[in-house]
């Protein structure tokens, strides 16, 4: 349930908080004093867009917040709260705020959210039906969102089942179609297979071959360089001028003194253990310059192999893995090529065995569907009639497709008549605007008893309605509103007489600057108000009483409920 609604720098809306209460909330006021920007600023803090020309003039940033209690349970929201690392509370705090250039940062318990996560919390919360929803009703998709919806668990299991076959079917239909595809060009695929399996395994290629190759490379191309150093190293060390010489001199000079004082023997086998180490390493040298040849013919050997690899490499998948994964898959497209007729013949039958299932999981579906929609229509019609339209009737059409789709096989269609002995006909062809506000409510009336969604707006969704009809709408709106909180816009004294809670919105002007103000009405406030919208300007015993006497009809009405 909504709690508050505070708004900051939103168009008129310089600073408007207000509360509301549980039950039926209406918002009145005259034409243009702001009540659609309320409705776009609420909009905006539920996840809609939201345009930096809704910023005040002279300010640099809106913002709006919305405080909903969700401590009656809303398992569903709860889940999702905490899925997103949200602290579940009794309070559910939604903030939006964008700046005027255009920046927008939404957050829920203070983190902040992705806008999808924001829309995704407030579709649990909110359910806003305005003018342009009555349109949706004729929108194509229109009838079997509101069948399955009505239908509850039950389609929803059928539902799951022929989803769980439809997308079987549509894997193996691809498929299909791509084994058929091949077998056109079958004789061009087993040449290109036959040539690439050939073309890898002539090149007998090795794991970790490559990196081994390239360290060789790097020698043979640098062997002039490797060569000189080596050498140069070698002469250093076996030249009679050389270290191992000036050491061998220095043992002699040390063995000598050695035979004079003990304490320098440590330093006479430091040094012959470097001349033995250095003897060693001049030794070592030797052989690397006897052994190494580094023939040309190497050089050009591996530099072929590595052209072989990389050309393979760049062909096939880029690294040696990758070519040996292409060649164990082609080999198997190779041979399922080979057999390809007898392939397609048994993907055939599957496919024939599939399309069975799948079409008696669809006759279940529409079956399960059109016993919903039967029920459905029949409370709808039970509603237009109270409604003002004592001889409506609204159905539903089924018609089958001629082919499955991801939401069944069921073609489905709002039919209606207003008045007596007139056939139904499409809703679009025939409902007037007043007429499809009426059944829109009918059909608010009946899903509301679901109670998923524990807070509905309506936005004049009186539009074109009067008098008997009005009261009618007025009353019908109240029930909802006893099931979940209602907030409504309305221009109609008839509905605005059975609110619980009635707020008044107006512009005011001061020091140059308009804004528009939110004002809870006490009762003395309510009777002037709806005079204002009975009588307009009129101050009349006669406007008061009638005022005053439609508030105590609502009254009975609602206690009677």
């Amino acid at each position: 349930m909504l709690q508050s609604l505070h708004v900051h720098n939103f168009a008129l809306l310089e600073d408007a908080k207000v509360d509301f209460a549980p039950g039926f909330n209406v918002f009145t006021g005259e034409t243009g004093a702001g009540k659609s920007i309320l409705v776009d600023a609420f909009g905006v803090v539920l996840g809609n867009r939201a345009s930096a020309d809704y910023v005040r003039t002279g300010a640099d940033s809106f913002w709006v917040q919305a405080v909903f209690d969700i401590s009656g349970g809303q398992e569903q929201l709860q889940a999702f709260l905490e899925e997103q690392g949200i602290e579940v509370e009794d309070d559910l705090f939604l903030k939006r705020q964008v700046t005027s250039a255009g920046k927008s940062k939404a957050t829920v318990n203070g983190v902040q959210v992705p806008l999808n996560v924001l829309k995704a919390i407030s579709t649990m919360l909110v359910d806003i039906h305005g003018q342009h929803e009555n349109q949706a009703l004729l929108k194509a998709d229109a009838p079997r969102i509101l069948v399955d919806g009505f239908g509850g668990e039950r389609i929803a299991d059928c539902l799951k089942a022929y989803s769980n076959l439809y997308n079987k079917y549509v894997a193996l239909q691809k498929k299909l179609e791509a084994l058929k595809a091949d077998s056109e060009q079958q004789d061009l695929l087993l040449d290109r297979y036959d040539w690439e399996v050939k073309e890898i395994e002539a090149a007998k290629l090795r794991l970790g071959e490559e990196e081994a190759l390239e360290d060789e490379a790097k020698v043979l191309q640098n062997s002039e360089k490797i060569i000189t150093a080596v050498n140069g190293a070698y002469n250093l060390l076996d030249d009679d001028k050389a270290v191992l010489s000036l050491l061998a001199k220095a043992k002699g000079n040390l063995q000598n003194a050695v035979r004079y004082d003990s304490r320098l023997s440590i330093l006479l086998d430091n040094l012959d253990s470097a001349w033995l180490t250095l003897d060693d390493c001049r030794q070592e040298l030797g052989e690397y310059l006897s052994r190494t040849d580094f023939n040309g013919e190497r050089a050009v050997e591996v530099q072929q192999r590595l052209d072989t690899i990389y050309r393979l490499h760049k062909k096939y998948g880029g690294s040696t893995e990758a070519v040996l994964n292409y060649l164990e898959a082609t080999k198997v497209k190779y041979n399922e090529l080979l057999d390809l007729a007898s392939t397609i013949s048994k993907a055939e039958k599957e496919m024939a065995s599939l399309t069975r299932d799948l079409t008696a999981c669809a006759d279940v579906l529409t079956a399960e569907r059109k016993a919903q929609a039967e029920k459905l229509a029949q409370l709808i019609t039970s509603h237009i009639h109270d409604l003002a339209m004592p001889n409506g009737v609204f159905e539903v059409a089924f018609t089958k497709l001629d082919k499955f789709t991801s939401n069944g096989r069921d073609g489905m269609t709002f039919m209606f008549s207003a008045n007596m002995g007139e056939p139904v006909s499409e809703l679009e062809k025939v409902a007037s605007g007043g007429e499809l506000s009426r059944i829109a409510l009918a059909i608010k009336t009946v899903m509301s008893s679901s109670g998923d969604v524990p807070t509905m707006v309506f936005d004049e969704i009186d539009t074109g309605v009067g008098g008997v009809t009005a009261q009618m709408m007025a009353e019908k709106i109240a029930s909802i509103s006893k099931i979940g909180q209602v907030l409504c816009i309305t221009h109609l004294p008839q509905i605005a007489a059975f609110a619980d809670r009635h707020i008044f919105i107006e512009k005011q002007s001061s020091d140059g600057r308009t804004a528009t103000m939110l004002s809870v009405l006490d009762e003395e406030q309510r009777i002037r108000e709806l005079m204002r919208m009975t009588a307009g300007t009129s101050e009349s015993s006669v406007a008061y009483e009638n005022a005053k006497e439609l508030l105590t009809a609502a009254e009975a009405v609602k206690d009677k409920r």
